[in-house]
């Protein structure tokens, strides 16, 4: 038995000497500087004013490349040299690095203007890949003046060491069953489809009537079938086949209402009188196609070609539904971790910063159509404000208000004792209330083994909302979609766009 504890405890000793606590929040923070600032600028890639000069036909500012560089000081003489956490916490200075880009502006088709230049300063990370300190010995770390021991996984803003809180939140693009609380329908079926900027809601129910209806942004309870036939699957057999149940009596019912909608423009017109669009039949189409492509389930795809993609997806889902409020299939846990994501800190800036770089592009655009205005014509590096950037950034992290209203998401770092400061780095807190009751949110579920502390959470309102990582938890990193996709063909699995 004493040797075993031996053996246990040198394990334990050699893994924590080769894995930092809180290795997944560095990565986090590796990844979103390295891979996830370039997605964000792709998604805003070209910037096109409204007021252009009369002698120029077609303007457009084009974002490229972005990249990050290690933390550095300018003087008040203009001198820029590197600076170290122990210089910032001291003089009460953030330890961050400048945010370059290329920027180029094209007239009629034709590149005109194209530089680099700073568009703004990211706190970086202890211990990341910008980091000074990244890869440094232990003496090293002491002539730096750093504990050799320090974990890192924080920021340093205005001499302040602040750290992000994971959070912890149901997972998107996941459709779940449950009872319903309150409500006509006794089951609803939920999935948050998210891409970018976008997390959109959508709901499954089935009304007294029978007919099963889907809520998603301004479309409330639209008839599935009709949002079915709008995204193109118009053959009643089409749709029995796609949704695949051995007794079809309910959907025959559902198909029976709509028998009449025979085309996917006469579905999209029914469905823009059903949400109160009351313009001509072609302005109403229109319209409503762009809700259709732009809203619903964006992260399948936001262009016409993912139609059939997003038909498919919605039979999947009602046939899921109509087992599980038939008692055929279990219904979903919401509190199984299966059923959660955790954001770290890579994944909490990334929000931010694609919030704030909207921000910098809208001021960009009335800066630069301010000046068109009198008569001139500026250059772009005349219209980019660094600071703007910079100041919205330090200003979240220096308050911990968050965007989407989220509250103290940046805490500062609890230096009471080593381990206080390690369990403020392995943090999880849930978005939900504290003042509500949410019993089975706040009780232990057995999928929290080795994932989660089971006691370390705070007495009083708190409970079981605010809770801690295990010390040997490690959070896995997403993985990319075309290699999920690239898996399961090669397991058999048909691609329904290509069926």
């Amino acid at each position: 038995m004493e040797q075993k504890n031996i053996d246990s405890q040198a394990l334990i000793r050699k893994y924590f000497e080769e894995h930092s606590v809180v290795l997944a929040d560095i990565d986090s923070f590796n990844y979103f500087v390295e891979n996830e600032l370039q997605v964000i600028v792709n998604e805003n890639r070209e910037i096109e004013p409204t007021i252009i000069p009369s002698n120029v036909e077609e303007f457009k500012i084009q974002l490229d490349k972005i990249w990050v560089t290690k933390p550095e000081i300018t003087e008040a003489d203009g001198s820029t040299r590197a600076i170290y956490p122990i210089e910032a916490r001291l003089r009460n200075l953030s330890y961050a690095a400048p945010i370059y880009m290329e920027v180029s502006a094209h007239i009629n088709g034709v590149q005109r203007e194209s530089f680099k230049t700073q568009v703004g300063s990211l706190p970086i990370m202890l211990q990341s890949k910008n980091c000074h300190l990244a890869g440094l010995s232990k003496e090293e770390l002491i002539k730096f003046g750093e504990d050799p021991d320090d974990p890192g996984g924080y920021f340093i803003i205005n001499g302040t060491e602040k750290t992000i809180i994971d959070v912890e939140d149901l997972a998107s693009n996941r459709f779940i069953v449950e009872k319903a609380s309150t409500g006509v329908s006794p089951f609803v079926g939920k999935v948050f489809s998210e891409k970018g900027s976008y997390r959109i809601p959508h709901m499954f129910e089935r009304l007294k009537d029978g007919i099963f209806y889907m809520t998603f942004t301004r479309v409330k309870r639209v008839p599935t079938i009709a949002v079915l036939k709008a995204l193109g699957m118009t053959k009643d057999e089409e749709i029995m086949q796609a949704i695949g149940l051995p007794d079809n009596g309910e959907v025959i019912l559902n198909l029976y209402e709509f028998v009449d909608v025979k085309t996917a423009e006469d579905a999209i017109d029914y469905m823009s009188k059903k949400i109160g669009i009351n313009q001509a039949r072609e302005i109403r189409i229109e319209r409503m196609t762009e809700i259709v492509d732009k809203y619903l389930l964006p992260h399948i795809g936001d262009t016409e070609d993912m139609r059939m993609m997003k038909a498919h997806s919605l039979c999947k889902y009602l046939k899921r539904y109509v087992k599980c409020i038939n008692g055929e299939l279990a219904l979903d846990d919401k509190d199984h971790y299966m059923n959660k994501r955790l954001k770290l800190s890579g994944d909490l800036l990334g929000d931010l910063f694609r919030v704030n770089l909207k921000v910098l592009i809208g001021d960009m655009l009335y800066n630069f159509q301010r000046i068109v205005k009198r008569g001139k014509f500026p250059s772009i590096k005349v219209i980019i404000r660094e600071k703007l950037l910079t100041q919205k950034i330090y200003s979240s992290m220096a308050t911990g208000n968050w965007v989407g209203g989220r509250t103290g998401v940046c805490q500062r770092l609890e230096r009471l004792n080593f381990l206080q400061t390690l369990s403020h780095l392995q943090r999880v807190v849930s978005p939900l209330s504290s003042s509500q009751e949410n019993f089975q949110a706040r009780a232990l579920h057995s999928t929290h083994m080795g994932r989660l502390c089971p006691s370390e959470t705070p007495e009083g309102s708190n409970i079981g909302l605010r809770k801690n990582l295990a010390m040997l938890a490690r959070a896995s990193p997403a993985t990319k979609e075309q290699d999920v996709l690239k898996e399961l063909k090669r397991l058999g699995v048909q691609v329904a766009k290509e069926l």
